[in-house]
């Protein structure tokens, strides 16, 4: 069915008056609302008011202005339905075959420091999410647009089929659309909960961020959901795997641990060795020495720059990943002669980038609890004899490492570098016998 009339109320108004001056030059009858209106009006392109539509004013300061029966009744309607025609009709609907809609910026108001609850609460949009919802539901007739990104798709579809959308478009747009206003209405169930500090329900809602070939083995489907590109940049190598993107995390939340500049290997999310020094490359020989057998394959991150001659020590390695705030010049142009290494820049601080929940699934449902970002601070020793600030600082930094190995887990440590790990053992005996022959293996002395 061609589209003749659009519904356009939008806050983000990013392309809407082009999109509007499209449709437009189609024959398409334009109704917009406020701002909207505003907007288009200035453009230079004929558009309804949502009052004039109606025939009912805004009210209540503008909480009322789209929410009538001949919006939600020319959206509703079924298209070919002799009953439902006729009472559109008797009614006085007409129809409406377009809907572009966002919604007030809620989660952007409550992102505010200073965020009231009265600000919030008139940040949450009603008239919005109805229409949507109204439209979506109607899908086999109604296109409706709840992202920007979506204008093109839509203009390129009513070019190629004389002013239609395809069913398919509209199917994929209505899901768009469902999934947007669960979200939003996710988001506002969070903020109040959190004021009311209760813990009744748990809810989650990211964007999907990408496909992925498979999960952590070939049979499993897998996706990346969240804001991962907002805190890291592959730089080079292909693309990432559900395992890289672990190995990749579990990087990040080690690496966070260390202000002085560290280098870590990982493999399978398990520290392999990790070494501090004003020096990175000696930082990398503290960590390499540790066990130079097992990060093949594996994760290399750092918390400073790579630089040239850090380049070249661990090329001679093959490792999977390499993560750092930035590489050099001269470091990359080293490291991407393999091709099948990635480079990855980590864009925010690892504190930033880790999550400060950790979710777990479990039979009949997930368990929640806060990230384990507590600094390691030694409250109460109770040793007769106490500890020289060597022995400290060597226990304080095998405290930040243990956290990430899996348990049973034991980290010989001196105060700047790992000297042997034990991981994911039933027995912590046996998880402390192989810390050790590790040490023994690495030449590395256990004595004091």
């Amino acid at each position: 069915m061609k589209i003749t009339r659009a519904l356009i109320s939008v806050s983000d108004k990013t392309g809407v008056a082009s999109f509007a001056r499209a449709l437009e030059r189609q024959g398409v009858d334009i109704i917009s609302t406020g701002g909207t209106a505003d907007l288009l009006r200035k453009e230079k392109i004929p558009v309804r008011e949502i009052s004039s539509f109606t025939a009912f004013p805004e009210v209540l300061e503008g909480r009322v202005k789209t929410l009538h029966p001949r919006v939600h009744g020319g959206l509703l309607y079924k298209r070919g339905n002799p009953k439902h025609e006729a009472e559109a009709r008797e009614c006085g609907f007409e129809q409406i075959d377009l809907v572009a809609v966002n919604l007030y910026p809620f989660e952007a108001t409550i992102a505010k420091p200073d965020v009231t609850l009265a600000e919030a609460i008139e940040n949450i949009d009603i008239g919005g999410p109805s229409m949507i919802r109204s439209a979506a539901k109607n899908y086999e007739s109604v296109t409706v647009v709840v992202d920007p990104a979506d204008y093109d798709a839509v203009l390129e579809s009513m070019r190629d089929n004389d002013g239609e959308t395809t069913l398919r478009l509209r199917e994929r747009l209505a899901i768009k659309a469902f999934i947007k206003t669960s979200a939003y209405d996710r988001a506002i169930g969070r903020f109040l909960n959190k004021e009311q500090a209760t813990d009744a329900s748990f809810t989650l809602s990211l964007p999907q961020v990408a496909r992925l070939r498979y999960g952590e083995n070939p049979h499993q489907s897998a996706a990346l959901y969240g804001d991962f590109g907002k805190h890291f940049q592959k730089l080079h190598g292909k693309e990432l795997s559900f395992n890289n993107i672990l190995d990749i995390s579990a990087a990040t939340n080690l690496i966070g641990e260390f202000e002085e500049p560290t280098v870590a290997i990982l493999k399978h999310t398990n520290p392999c060795g990790v070494g501090s020094d004003a020096d990175l490359c000696m930082a990398w020989e503290k960590a390499f020495a540790t066990d130079k057998q097992a990060p093949f394959g594996g994760v290399i991150v750092c918390n400073r720059p790579v630089d040239e001659p850090l380049a070249k020590a661990i090329r001679e390695i093959f490792s999977e990943v390499i993560i750092a705030p930035k590489f050099k010049t001269q470091a990359r142009a080293v490291l991407q002669k393999k091709k099948n290494l990635r480079l990855i820049r980590l864009m925010t601080s690892a504190t930033e980038a880790r999550s400060t929940i950790d979710v777990r699934s479990v039979c009949g449902g997930v368990l929640v609890q806060d990230a384990d970002s507590a600094p390691e601070v030694p409250q109460n020793i109770v040793t007769k004899r106490q500890p020289t600030k060597t022995e400290l600082e060597a226990l304080l930094f095998g405290w930040r490492v243990v956290k990430h190995v899996k348990s049973n887990a034991i980290v010989y440590a001196a105060a700047d570098r790992t000297l042997g790990i034990g991981a994911g053992q039933m027995s912590r005996v046996d998880a402390s016998r192989i810390a050790i022959w590790k040490a023994e293996e690495a030449g590395l002395s256990l004595k004091g």
